[in-house]
C-alpha cells in the first residue's frame, strides 16, 4: 500500500519531492514507525531512496513499470509461501522432530506449487499495474482435467 501511494504522488505528474513517511502513514492509516523499518528495508534492496532534512522524504529508485510486487515483498522479507513445510520450520521435514522422518508430508507438493503460483503471479505484476488498476482479471486459470474423458479411455 506505501508504495502504491508513492508510486501514485510520484507519477501525479507533480514534481513535489520526494514523499514524507509520515504523510504516507497518515493516508494509508499505518504505523510510522512500522514503515519506517519496511523503507529502510526497501532502500538497502535499492527500490527507494531517501533524503534527510525538511522537505526529506522518498522516491522510487525506478519507474513503477520496472518495479515487480515480487520484488516488494522479498525486500521487505514477507516469505511467499503457502506452506511450512520446511527443514527447522516445525512442519512435515522438521529434522529435529523424533516422529519426523525428514520426507515430505503428502500435501508438501501441493503447499509448494501454490507458493510458486503466488510468486510467479507477483512477478508478472508491476507496481504501475496496481496503480493503474491492471490487476484483475490476470490470474491465468489452469486447464481442469477432463475426468470423465480419462475415464472413458
Amino acid at each position: 500500500m506505501a508504495m502504491a501511494d508513492l508510486a501514485t504522488r510520484q507519477s501525479a505528474g507533480c514534481e513535489c519531492g520526494p514523499v514524507c513517511l509520515a504523510e504516507i502513514a497518515e493516508r494509508q492509516q499505518l504505523s510510522l514507525s512500522y514503515l519506517e523499518q519496511l523503507f529502510a528495508k526497501l532502500r538497502r534492496a535499492g527500490l527507494v531512496s531517501s533524503a534527510r532534512g525538511p522537505g526529506g522524504g522518498y522516491r522510487l529508485v525506478t519507474a513503477p513499470e520496472d518495479i515487480p510486487i515480487a520484488a516488494i515483498v522479498a525486500a521487505v522479507d514477507e516469505p511467499i509461501h503457502a506452506t511450512r513445510c520446511e527443514g527447522g520450520s516445525g512442519g512435515c521435514m522438521a529434522g529435529p522432530n523424533p516422529l519426523s522422518s525428514g520426507e515430505p508430508c503428502q500435501t508438501h507438493d501441493l503447499w509448494f506449487e501454490l507458493g510458486r503460483q503466488i510468486e510467479l503471479f507477483l512477478s508478472g505484476i508491476s507496481l504501475a499495474d496496481v496503480v493503474g488498476r491492471r490487476v484483475r482479471g490476470r490470474a491465468v486459470a489452469v486447464p481442469a482435467l477432463d475426468v470423465l474423458a480419462l475415464a472413458a479411455e
